[in-house]
């Protein structure tokens, strides 16, 4: 069996990768940039070069594959782009698609990027094709938009008031996404994934100062205040508008749940934010001292 890894210089994707050749599962890496993806994924890792926007280079990726991961960035024409890639699979004769999806999608979503991966999961389900969605709560990694201020400031600022958000470590996913693609019985399935616990953000404030030695305080910043910065930094009006909107809904909850699912497909707890700001103390370090050893 011969995996194909869309999105496999993700932070999910690429723990795919490591987690299915870790299984001795045949993995091939679909990738736009092969110098970047040889320095990641390492030297002896199959590349198949190209994009989701040319199907030729899809259907050259997937000649042999039997099951697809399938992920994108939040990026404008995500839908057609992973819709490409859908028809591809189904032109090729794939077995299995694994779609990298949220916990919130929904076609009919006010959200930006929850609305996509709802129209593209409608997509998949139409298809034909064999399926399986994996649908993250929240990433721990979101984090780091957040590092050159807290490394400036020792402030964690965002509009998060006391969200409690189960806040889950990528590489959990992707261990998931592996197990499922190596496994049987699947199909079907919607597994919604989370980290052990649903933290605030004055949570992840404490995490990140024992993990760093200095102090990093939480300020709750009022949604008005968020968009202007961000405006102001240069994020287009629509992502500054999603981010705020998207708070708003951790506010309300739509990421609070914990489940049991990383640990009852691989057989590990997931990571939490304690570990995962030990693994990242470097990026939310002062400037102007080093991370702890």
């Amino acid at each position: 069996m011969t995996v194909l890894v869309v999105g496999a210089t993700g932070n999910a994707g690429s723990s795919v990768v490591r987690e299915l050749r870790s299984h001795g599962v045949a993995t091939r890496a679909f990738v736009r940039d092969p110098g970047r993806a040889r320095a990641l994924l390492g030297e002896d890792v199959e590349l198949a070069a190209g994009d989701l926007g040319d199907p030729a280079s899809l259907t050259r990726a997937l000649d042999g594959v039997e099951r697809l991961f399938l992920a994108c960035g939040n990026v404008p024409g995500q839908v057609e782009l992973e819709s490409n890639a859908i028809e591809a699979a189904r032109a090729a004769g794939v077995r299995l698609v694994v779609k990298l999806s949220a916990a919130a999608a929904s076609p009919d979503s006010p959200l930006l990027f929850p609305r996509w991966q709802g129209e593209i999961e409608q997509r998949l389900r139409a298809s034909g094709l064999p399926w399986v969605l994996l649908r993250p709560t929240s990433y721990m990694t979101n984090l780091f938009l957040s590092a050159q201020a807290v490394r400036a400031t020792g402030k964690l600022l965002a509009p998060a008031g006391a969200a409690r958000i189960s806040m889950i470590d990528p590489r959990d996913v992707g261990a998931v996404g592996a197990a499922v693609l190596a496994g049987e019985g699947h199909d079907g399935a919607a597994y919604l994934l989370s980290g052990p616990a649903a933290i605030t953000y004055a949570d992840v404030a404490a995490a990140l100062s024992e993990a760093t030695g200095r102090t990093i305080e939480f300020v709750d910043v009022p949604d008005e205040a968020a968009r202007g910065a961000m405006l102001a930094d240069g994020v287009p009006e629509q992502v500054a508008d999603f981010v705020v909107m998207l708070f708003g809904a951790l506010r309300d909850g739509i990421a609070s749940e914990v489940t049991d699912t990383v640990q009852r497909l691989t057989g590990r707890e997931p990571r939490g934010i304690a570990e995962w700001a030990r693994d990242h103390a470097g990026a939310f370090a002062a400037a102007e001292q080093p991370a702890p050893a």
